[in-house]
């Protein structure tokens, strides 16, 4: 794999926010994303600048990309830690302290070359590394209908919990927890 997978730096806000618009350009896009390609394309540049060094800071969050041989950012994932105290995640207020993989993503082209491992090992490593309380697991949800990325999601080992959320603005689908423990 010629793939260079690490964090996201401040100064690269106009590369996330490019892959995060091409994400969101995807055929999967409307159930595996909660935003609209208009409502990211609408957010001025303090939101990129400040989600990016945000994410880079790695204190509450990391994002990781896979970058290509040619400098091509090919995939991304963002981890968000969740914890008892915290603020709501998604769905409801963190029952243990863990991790959540969000925004993931692999450019058409990309795809079957090893990427979303790739960035789902750096990921899930970054989670058991945080300080404080160690994390207990590492989840993620997946739309009901996008079999190929619940597919690749156990390949990589995560199980399904039983959990389910409705898709947010559409409530006769379900969203599927996935979660892999310590």
């Amino acid at each position: 794999m010629d793939y260079v997978v690490r964090a996201v730096r401040a100064e690269e806000w106009q590369r996330a926010r490019e892959i995060r618009l091409v994400a969101l350009r995807d055929p999967a896009a409307p159930i595996a994303f909660l935003e609209t390609y208009e409502q990211a394309l609408a957010k001025p540049d303090v939101f990129w600048q400040e989600r990016t060094a945000g994410a880079a800071a790695g204190e509450h969050s990391c994002q990781f990309i896979a970058e290509a041989s040619d400098g091509l950012w090919a995939g991304t994932v963002s981890v968000l830690v969740e914890r008892p105290a915290g603020e709501p995640g998604f769905g409801e207020v963190a029952e243990v302290d863990q991790a959540h993989l969000v925004g993931v993503f692999v450019r058409q082209g990309h795809r079957g070359r090893g990427v979303v491992d790739a960035l789902f090992r750096e990921a899930i490593d970054w989670s058991w590394s945080v300080t404080g309380r160690p994390l207990e697991r590492v989840r993620l949800y997946v739309h009901e209908a996008n079999a190929r990325a619940a597919a690749s999601y156990r390949r990589i080992g995560f199980v399904p919990t039983g959990r389910t959320l409705p898709m947010e603005g559409d409530p006769t689908a379900l969203e599927l927890e996935y979660e892999i423990r310590r």
